[in-house]
This record gives structure tokens, sequence and C-alpha cells, in this order.
């Protein structure tokens, strides 16, 4: 039992850890224009033509650029024609659609 109170402190620090690796950090405007004008990531209304077109008439309701493990994702809403809110991920540098689905 003494062994069990003895690792459980380094278990616990272990896993906290682990657990803010995967935490995305969401950038701030200035932080996205200085990205933009380094050709680091590419403009959000470009990348968003290419996400639109699979989904006519659809229209943006929230955008967030965010860094996870030194990857930059927009993350995007969209109300669809249909009245769907869908998710999408989009790799900021190429525009590759990450993630695509529907809003709970």
């Amino acid at each position: 039992m003494r062994w069990v109170l003895r690792y459980s402190g380094i278990i616990a620090l272990i896993l906290a850890c682990f657990a803010l690796e995967a935490i995305a950090r969401d950038l701030d405007q200035d932080e996205a224009l200085k990205l933009r004008e380094e050709g680091v990531i590419l403009p959000l209304d470009q990348l968003m033509r290419s996400a639109l077109g699979q989904y006519p008439g659809a229209r943006l309701l929230e955008a967030e650029l965010e860094e996870e493990d030194d990857v930059y994702i927009y993350e995007v809403e969209l109300l669809t024609a249909d009245g769907t809110v869908r998710e999408l991920e989009l790799d900021a540098r190429d525009g590759r659609i990450l993630k695509d689905e529907e809003d709970d």
C-alpha cells in the first residue's frame, strides 16, 4: 500500500503532462496576421472557397485559428443551406480538410 501512495503523485504528474500536450492554443489577430505575412499560413478566405464549394449556399458562423502540436488549424463552423451546422478543421498551411462533421 505504501508504494501506491509513494508513486501516485508521480503517476498523476505524468498523466497531467500528457493531458497538457493535447491542448490547442487559440491565436489572436496579430499572431494570425504575422503568420500570413510570413507565408506560414494561407488567408482564411482563400481556404474557405474550397470548403464552401462542398456546401453551396452555406454561411460562415465562426472561425478560429489554433495551434496544436506545431500545426496551425482553422476551426470553422458553417450553417448549410438546409440549416445544419457543420464543424470543419482546415490545415492553415494548405487548406486540407482535416475534419468535417455535423456539430451537435
